[in-house]
């Protein structure tokens, strides 16, 4: 994970090491605690590490083969089996640090059994639910309907540093490879060279229909502060409102030289973020001004962004989708109270006509991300044609990784320490009916 290769590469490493080296997994007497650092250093080499301390709890033939079925299914799920000696201060964001690839990390410690995972990978929620679910089992039962769901439900590929397809290959069979290679090398560049033209081409056509919809974000917002009519040394205008006042005009800024300086549809996020924290501060400065209770932060309307914070959640369902809860301005939450429909942003579609913008097309996914972030976008989305698209593995390649939450790295990546820490800690280890934790906890004390 440290020093990555290319698969053909590891194939020949990997044959190499199991002709010279012995297992990971130490053997039964051994009674050493071992630390994050070495815990990491197996998992270089194979998704199951068993400390020689808690040996007991799973044999080898059982860690090989829970390590068997994880590389089999090329996700990035780590298991550790550890004694209840081992320092458990901050535990996973250690492994994750010491790691430094995104992915999924379950322990069972002891008699204990937690999990945490980077969002990008896997969500909070679901990290939580099978933590919980597989609550009271036995070491191996546990760990092998744990693993069972965690890879049919994260996302992303295994580590390079586990082997591939070329795991096991005959040196023979990877030269005669590398020949192959390198007589078509001409060729297969030529193809590599068409492919890039083709995806920079879609990326500008993409960024083309995204720059109409943001400009009209964009001054929408504009319109928005001169009809606001604030002057900071006003009758009755105080620090706070100045300070709302002086965040709002500076989003403003951002989001012009942000979409000024977009060079592909991803970039689009950064702009769309500054447009919701700026309508947020002119909220907040409403608020002051008219002496109402400062408003809570709260994601943009779903139907339309430019409605501003959301005040309620309301019950919705896409035209053939199942039923959901989205926010909601409150003039929306009042047609939806009446029975009649939202007031929807459309955009222009290739075919001529505006659709709703969930069933736009995928360019329309990072505008859509830098609004709602924070991982709530994949549940307001699910069955809609936008939805679906950011489901499927091409999408991260031409758009971004994710639901635009930020995540940055897809599973398998090598991210070293940069991840986010509220990913993996907060909560108590174990503790049967009690979560345990299980993933976007925003720090604090503990795991």
């Amino acid at each position: 994970m440290k020093n990555r290769t290319k698969r053909i590469t590891v194939g020949l490493s990997g044959l190499l090491f199991v002709l010279g080296t012995v297992s990971f997994t130490a053997a039964p007497g051994a009674r050493d605690v071992a630390s994050a650092s070495v815990v990491a250093d197996a998992w270089e080499k194979s998704p199951v590490y068993v400390d020689p301390a808690a040996s007991d709890q799973l044999s080898g033939e059982q860690a090989d083969a829970l390590a068997q079925r994880i590389k089999k299914a090329d996700k990035p799920v780590f298991v550790a089996v550890l004694p209840d000696s081992f320092p458990q201060q901050d535990l996973f964001r250690r492994l994750r640090t010491e790691t430094g690839v995104t992915g999924v990390y379950a322990v069972r410690l002891g008699g204990a059994f937690d999990a945490r995972a980077d969002r990008s990978v896997l969500t909070g929620n679901a990290v939580r639910n099978l933590v919980s679910l597989v609550q009271g089992e036995d070491t191996p039962a546990q760990l092998d309907r744990f693993v069972g769901q965690a890879l049919v439900q994260a996302g992303g590929r295994a580590p390079e540093s586990w082997g591939g397809p070329g795991e096991g290959i005959s040196v023979g069979a990877l030269v005669g490879v590398g020949v192959v290679v390198v007589a078509g090398a001409g060729g297969a560049y030529a193809v590599v060279r068409r492919k890039k033209r083709r995806h920079e081409e879609a990326q500008r056509e993409s960024l083309a229909k995204l720059s109409v919809v943001v400009d009209e974000d964009i001054t929408a917002f504009g319109e928005e502060l001169d009809r606001l009519d604030f002057h900071p040394a006003e009758a009755g205008a105080d620090d706070a409102m100045r300070a709302d006042y002086e965040r709002a005009l500076d989003a403003y800024e951002k989001a012009k030289s942000y979409m000024a300086a977009a060079t592909r549809p991803e970039d689009v996020r950064g702009v769309t973020q500054a447009l919701e924290d700026g309508r947020f501060s002119l909220a907040l400065l409403a608020a002051r001004r008219e002496g109402r209770e400062l408003p809570e932060r709260r994601a943009p309307c779903f139907f339309d962004p430019r409605h501003g914070p959301s005040v309620e959640d309301a019950a919705w369902a896409p035209a053939g989708g199942a039923e959901r809860s989205v926010p909601v301005c409150a003039a929306d939450a009042a047609r939806l109270a009446d029975g009649r429909d939202p007031m929807v942003r459309t955009v222009a579609t290739d075919a001529g006509d505006r659709r709703p913008y969930w069933e736009a097309g995928p360019a329309y996914g990072p505008w859509a991300g830098g609004y709602f972030g924070g991982g709530i976008l994949p549940g307001l989305l699910v069955g809609t044609m936008l939805g679906g698209m950011m489901m499927s593995p091409a999408y991260a390649a031409d758009y971004g990784p994710g639901y635009g939450d930020g995540g940055g790295f897809e599973g398998g990546d090598y991210s070293g320490a940069d991840f986010d820490p509220g990913d993996f800690g907060g909560g108590d280890f174990g503790g049967g009916g009690d979560f345990g934790g299980g993933g976007d906890f925003g720090g604090g004390s503990g795991f």
